[in-house]
């Protein structure tokens, strides 16, 4: 096999890697919207979408944080061939595996019922946590804050190559994401869904970017 048609093999699988952040967060956010729409009792204004992982359905939305939380893993892998040295390299890819994983934590570990919801859960938040219910707890932290991380990695390498105006966005992206997730006053399920959203629209849009890094 010619050096040029391994080169040609592994940017088709770093395509193929880098794809997967690119549908992650269209595909995660798209499938909890229609839940919000759908899901009998389920209010953003009070619930936040880990509930979502309970009751009859709540398989949806397990199946929905292990897959992207799968994509994003994939896709860090693709981020590692892709940023061979330079600011960056190493923790990049380090920090979105850690955001993929616990995605996947927080499918496989559900929350516990509360809030009202599903309907006959209390009203309040539960008494007693449950082991998983503790696990689930742990995931949101590690994988939002994770991303975070790695938006400020990104910003340094960007502002390493001269991208200054990108650099400085990327970096608003994860100061707003910070602050969108901080669990004080009112509105905070609505507030840590914006701050999903855009956190996942950021590593769709890193992931275009690498895409376009990468010769046809």
């Amino acid at each position: 096999m010619t050096t040029t048609e391994t080169q040609s093999r592994t940017d088709t699988t770093a395509r193929a890697m880098l794809t997967c952040g690119l549908i992650a967060g269209p595909l995660f956010v798209t499938i909890i919207i229609v839940q919000i729409l759908t899901r009998d009792g389920f209010d953003l204004r009070r619930h936040p979408i880990s509930l979502l992982s309970v009751g009859d359905h709540g398989w949806i939305q397990v199946t929905n944080f292990v897959l992207a939380g799968v994509l994003s893993i994939v896709f860090s892998i693709g981020v590692a061939r892709v940023l061979i040295d330079g600011p960056g390299s190493r923790w990049a890819p380090r920090l979105f595996a850690l955001f993929g994983v616990g995605l996947v934590i927080g499918g496989i570990f559900r929350a516990d019922p509360a809030l009202g919801f599903p309907v006959g859960a209390p009203e309040g938040y539960p008494e007693h946590i449950t082991t998983h219910g503790m696990i689930h707890a742990f995931a949101p932290p590690l994988s939002f804050l994770s991303l975070i991380a790695a938006c400020l990695v990104i910003a340094r390498r960007f502002a390493s190559e001269g991208l200054r105006r990108t650099a400085l966005i990327t970096r608003i992206v994860a100061a707003v994401c910070f602050v969108l997730s901080v669990p004080v006053g009112p509105g905070f399920s609505i507030r840590l869904f914006l701050g999903v959203a855009l956190a996942f629209a950021w590593l769709a849009w890193y992931a275009l970017y690498l895409l376009r890094q990468i010769k046809a």
